[in-house]
């Protein structure tokens, strides 16, 4: 009775209108109401004939109103505004900054909830009109477009229907310019254009036009222009722009024969690490990730963490948590493939001693990481065996003797350690044979 009461106040068209717009409004924050309203005959199209009235007040307060409504998680609700869609694109254009951030926040809800939606605001044009919104000058709008467009882009049907819709847009060139100067100008659309980005990447194959675009040179000066601002004050919210950003460089690393990256990249990487590690352990992970892509079958990666003597503060992480003792193992396991020379050099420090505490971990994953480095080590450096039982090693690997996933790396270990001391390894008979 009461939403019945609200909805003909709103239709009488009398003085106080607008009292009534404001009363629905608030009566629709409540799910229950939003779905009594839309099921009532004619109260969209009388919303829409109002948010389409040439009254300011009026319009203003009838957006309100669809704003409430696309809050709903409920699909019907969502779909029952399918009518308004076509407005809401329209009034983007429009003079009135908070009309437009309005009708942004209203699209990208509805958007969430419901392919139908989405669906219909494909032909509508909703792209090239987010298109155009990216070039306001107004922080409050790119945000805006940045939640449309990260909703857009986390639909199920995106790496089908809409990534390639944005890819031949103005929309990427746009948004990587608005990421790389967040740390100057809009932070908040920063955030969320890097998060459209990630979204992109990571659900699609071909990343060539984002590479062509200059994203990675363009990301990593970022990163060392962040890294470069963190021993002052770190602006407020800084991981929110760092996490994207490293998981964007990450993944494009990963997919494609990069140009070999900045070595200032792995400074910048562990003053990040050293700065976030206490307030956002969360983003440790996201470095470490990065720091593993790099270093995958880069040898002069390995070799740069060793020339700027990265590998103390790199170890001093192996314990840091669960995910990223596996991650520190990960990187040191790509720097100990490259042979006998990073071998000797990880060994140089107290790593065996480091390494044997992991062994003892209930997580398998770990162990099993753990072992593969050590396979690496002693297969380079076999005096790095017989130093490993010294410190009481076999005990530690005979205990996963019988544990299904790893006993086949420990007892091809147990045989490792087991060889004659003298027995020469392939680098030393290689050696001896050319001496």
């Amino acid at each position: 009775g009461q939403v019945l009461e609200l909805l003909r106040g709103v239709q009488r068209g009398s003085e106080d209108r607008r009292r009534w717009l404001g009363r629905l409004r608030w009566a629709l924050q409540n799910e229950d109401t939003q779905q009594k309203f839309v099921r009532l005959d004619g109260s969209i199209r009388t919303l829409t004939g109002l948010f389409t009235s040439s009254l300011a007040e009026l319009q203003l307060e009838a957006a309100r109103c669809l704003h409430e409504l696309s809050h709903s998680s409920v699909p019907a609700v969502a779909e029952a505004c399918l009518p308004v869609t076509s407005y809401l694109l329209t009034y983007l254009s429009g003079h009135s900054l908070e009309l437009t951030e309005l009708c942004l926040y209203t699209l990208g809800n509805l958007v969430v909830e419901s392919e139908a939606v989405r669906k219909q605001l494909l032909p509508q044009g909703i792209i090239p009109v987010l298109a155009s919104c990216i070039q306001s000058p107004h922080e409050a709008v790119l945000e805006g477009v940045g939640y449309v467009l990260s909703q857009l882009l986390q639909a199920k049907e995106a790496p089908t229907e809409i990534i390639p819709l944005v890819l031949d847009s103005a929309l990427p060139q746009h948004m990587l310019q608005l990421v790389c100067s967040g740390l100057k100008a809009a932070m908040g659309a920063a955030v969320e254009f890097a998060w459209c980005l990630h979204y992109i990447i990571c659900r699609h194959k071909d990343n060539e036009l984002l590479l062509a675009l200059g994203a990675v040179p363009a990301l990593t000066s970022l990163l060392l222009h962040l890294a470069a601002q963190i021993p002052q004050e770190a602006p407020e919210g800084l991981e929110l722009l760092v996490c994207p950003v490293l998981r964007c460089l990450s993944n494009l690393l990963a997919q494609t024969d990069c140009q070999a990256p900045d070595r200032r990249l792995l400074i910048a990487l562990f003053l990040i690490l050293q700065c976030f590690l206490q307030q956002h352990p969360f983003l440790v992970h996201e470095c470490l990730w990065l720091l593993n892509n790099l270093t995958a079958d880069d040898p002069c990666c390995c070799s740069a963490l060793l020339s700027l003597d990265l590998l103390p503060a790199l170890l001093q992480l192996l314990t840091c948590s669960q995910m990223g003792t596996v991650l520190v193992l990960t990187v040191l396991c790509n720097m100990a493939e490259n042979g006998q020379f990073q071998c000797q050099r990880l060994l140089q420090q107290p790593l065996l001693a480091q390494l044997l505490p992991l062994l003892t971990l209930p997580d398998p994953e770990a162990v099993g990481q753990c072992l593969e480095l050590l396979h690496l080590l002693f297969l380079h450096c076999p005096e790095a065996a017989a130093e490993f039982t010294r410190q009481g090693g076999h005990q530690a690997l005979e205990q996963h003797q019988s544990t299904p996933e790893l006993q086949e790396r420990a007892w091809a270990l147990l045989d490792m350690v087991r060889q004659p001391p003298g027995a020469p390894s392939a680098c030393q008979a290689t050696l001896a044979a050319s001496s």
